[in-house]
């Protein structure tokens, strides 16, 4: 069995890495400490004319929930247009109503929008009320896949949900187990669940290369060090990939 491997980032290092490591597919996003926002057109623009692998833009204008206003899916259809234009080959969104559902009449506009590109229904699955009535909603959308923790913390503990979603849907979709996914745990959670796909970080951080270190500044939250670049461990990625090919 083949195992896809996608691999999110935030930056165009790590584009770079990821793909040294053996990344199948990029989930491209700005804030992955966020949990990872709508990245910009240059970042979007840049990554596609760099990548050899699928590049899918994070379609998600805030941190927080999953519940949105009209004038945010607007901007999300704005993105996903913006995504087309830049020349990436898909989209990755969720939308939930105020009752823990998915929110079908937004995300039936986003899908309109998002004609000709693949789309992936992120975690927001993991947030919803009732995953059984998600799963066929998501069919019925036409998603190429889902991105779930099985609505656990992370992927590991929620090895019975995701296999039973893998059963649910049937085929009609994938079914890609992120959050949590590691060296460690990858080959256990593909044999417990069925899942074809895998997603992760594999981050670790880099020193700065400013020669200059002198100046306290922050540009930020005083807990965050602004010369550790959080970047892609293209080792991290190899050894994940090299785990799941006796799958």
């Amino acid at each position: 069995m083949s195992i896809n491997l996608e691999v999110c980032i935030d930056n165009l290092e790590s584009l770079h890495l990821a793909i040294a490591g053996g990344a199948t597919r990029i989930e491209l996003c700005s804030s992955l400490a966020l949990g990872g926002l709508t990245p910009s057109y240059g970042f979007m623009k840049k990554s596609a004319e760099i990548s050899s692998i699928p590049v899918y833009a994070m379609i998600r204008p805030r941190q927080g929930d999953f519940l949105y206003s009209a004038e945010d899916i607007e901007s999300m259809i704005e993105d996903i247009h913006i995504a087309k234009k830049a020349g990436l080959q898909g989209v990755v969104f969720g939308t939930l109503s105020a009752e823990g559902n998915i929110d079908m009449p937004s995300a039936r506009l986003l899908m309109k929008a998002a004609s000709n590109l693949g789309v992936t229904f992120h975690r927001a699955i993991d947030q919803c009320n009732d995953y059984k009535q998600a799963i066929e909603d998501i069919a019925e959308l036409g998603c190429e896949r889902i991105l779930t923790s099985g609505l656990a913390s992370n992927a590991e503990q929620g090895t019975e949900v995701i296999a039973d979603m893998v059963k649910r849907a049937q085929g009609r979709f994938s079914v890609m187990a992120g959050a949590g996914v590691n060296i460690h745990n990858a080959v256990t959670i593909i044999r417990n669940t069925g899942v074809s796909e895998i997603h992760l970080s594999g981050k670790t951080t880099r020193p700065s290369h400013m020669q200059v270190l002198a100046n306290k500044a922050k540009m930020g939250a005083d807990s965050v060090d602004d010369f550790a670049i959080p970047v892609t461990n293209p080792e991290t990625i190899q050894s994940v990939k090299q785990a799941i090919s006796i799958l």
